[in-house]
């Protein structure tokens, strides 16, 4: 019998057409490893989050976000850095599906990638990320880590991944995202 196919997740907090997040994310739909598959969701639909919004009901962008989320296996956020943090786009959709009843990011494998054109990749954003993943229980994998530093050199200008040390790299990651998933599945 074969093994379900695994449905990974992924977005990042980046709503500009040219982002490199949304291109590396874009690649990593290209590698991800056989019997898994990735689903890029577009959080520009997401209001931000009001309690006074929430108290007359959920909007159904965030309903659908929240549905998308609980019928995935795992988790891949490729997240720019703000001012050496997440930015605002990725925190809302966190902090989204960290309300309610349904908590679907609950007990998550997780895998994190950041582009950024700086020397360091986005590595401050993933730290903090990680940060916010204690709160949610989402459980990010350590290792391998993933953070495309000077992003505007291995990028074409159409968006495609053309570093392929970076494509390596992405590939890695989704290998261990696919082998948490599997070990999560088995307990």
């Amino acid at each position: 019998m074969p093994a379900k196919m695994i449905k990974i997740v992924g977005f990042t907090g980046s709503l500009r057409r040219g982002s490199y997040n949304k291109a590396a994310l874009r690649a990593a739909g290209e590698l991800m490893p056989e019997g898994a598959e990735l689903e890029i969701i577009d959080l520009a639909d997401l209001p931000f989050l009001n309690e006074d919004v929430e108290a007359v009901g959920i909007p159904g962008p965030v309903e659908a976000f929240k549905q998308k989320l609980s019928g995935a296996d795992g988790l891949l956020i490729a997240t720019p850095e703000y001012n050496y943090s997440i930015p605002p786009v990725l925190k809302n959709a966190l902090d989204w599906a960290s309300r309610g009843t349904e908590l679907p990011l609950y007990g998550m494998p997780l895998a994190i990638m950041s582009a950024s054109p700086g020397m360091l990749g986005g590595a401050r954003a993933q730290y903090h990320l990680r940060q916010v993943c204690v709160s949610l229980n989402l459980i990010p994998l350590n290792k391998p880590e993933v953070m495309i530093a000077r992003a505007n050199t291995k990028f074409s200008e159409e968006g495609v991944l053309e570093d392929d040390r970076t494509r390596q790299a992405i590939k890695k990651l989704l290998a261990a995202l696919v082998l948490s998933v599997r070990k999560s599945r088995e307990k």
